[in-house]
């Protein structure tokens, strides 16, 4: 599933390429990927209607179009949403084609329709659950370590399964968990609870690292993932753990070790990661 370096990574994009360029026309192909609204509405809404900005909150993106309404858009499993310039051949499991002036096209696709679109009629009113109750975004400048480690105080539960908890913290999935808890020397199999202040703080700072370069680096391209213009990220040249159950760790040499956890695979260095 794209993570929050994806997801940002493809804001960015489509902020550069899509925005200020009038909506000609759009067509869903296959309903069942809006989900709050008729198909045929959500066409009419956008058809000469312009974006003015994308943003990113967790996993989700959203268009912030000209009439005042927001396209939310998440992307679950599979799904890809990029920009094509020059229009080709539509690949299979294409949901939605919006025309834009110029003659480029903005294209959902979603092999597993586990993603969806979402119209709302103004500012975020909490009507998606998934974005109601989301907890900080991890790279705000307000998050500092001081609060960071306040915010944690009370918390507990499994480690791993607390970061992949959106409500807890927005964003990360399961690369970037094991990546962080990796980074961070921490086993991803200790309780919140017990974290003391240094390892809040090493959290804190190592959460933002990596997620920052992941960003820089485009995203992990694992098997679905492509940015806003189709190119694939690079950051998964650079996983030291995630994947790589059994291989050797990059610091000690020792086979890494694989659990699951909330029904997840995870991997870890049982000796880097007391």
């Amino acid at each position: 599933m794209p993570e929050l370096p994806e997801v940002e990574t493809v804001r960015r994009c489509l902020a550069a390429a899509v925005c200020g360029r009038r909506i000609v026309s759009c067509e869903v192909r296959h309903p069942d990927v809006v989900r709050n609204l008729e198909p045929a509405l959500l066409e009419e809404v956008l058809r000469n209607n312009r974006f003015t900005g994308f943003r990113r909150r967790g996993k989700y993106l959203l268009g912030d179009l000209e009439s005042g309404h927001v396209l939310v858009v998440h992307l679950g499993m599979t799904g890809r949403l990029f920009v094509v310039e020059t229009p080709c051949e539509l690949a299979p499991h294409t949901h939605l084609i919006m025309e834009l002036e110029g003659g480029a096209e903005l294209r959902f696709q979603d092999v597993r329709r586990f993603g969806g679109l979402y119209l709302l009629t103004g500012p975020l009113d909490h009507s998606i659950p998934g974005l109601a109750a989301m907890g900080p975004e991890p790279l705000d400048p307000g998050l500092t370590e001081e609060h960071w480690c306040r915010y944690l105080e009370g918390r507990r539960g499994n480690l791993k399964a607390r970061l992949l908890d959106q409500r807890l913290v927005a964003g990360i999935g399961n690369i970037y968990a094991d990546e962080i808890l990796f980074a961070c020397g921490i086993s991803p199999q200790r309780d919140l609870a017990s974290l003391n202040r240094v390892e809040r703080i090493r959290l804190h700072r190592q959460m933002r690292r990596i997620l920052t370069e992941a960003i820089d680096d485009g995203g992990s391209s694992i098997r679905d993932y492509v940015d806003g213009r189709g190119q694939p990220g690079g950051f998964q040249n650079r996983h030291r753990v995630y994947g790589r159950k059994g291989q050797a760790c990059t610091v000690c040499g020792r086979p890494l070790s694989g659990c699951r956890i909330s029904g997840r695979s995870t991997v870890f260095c049982e000796h880097c990661q007391r």
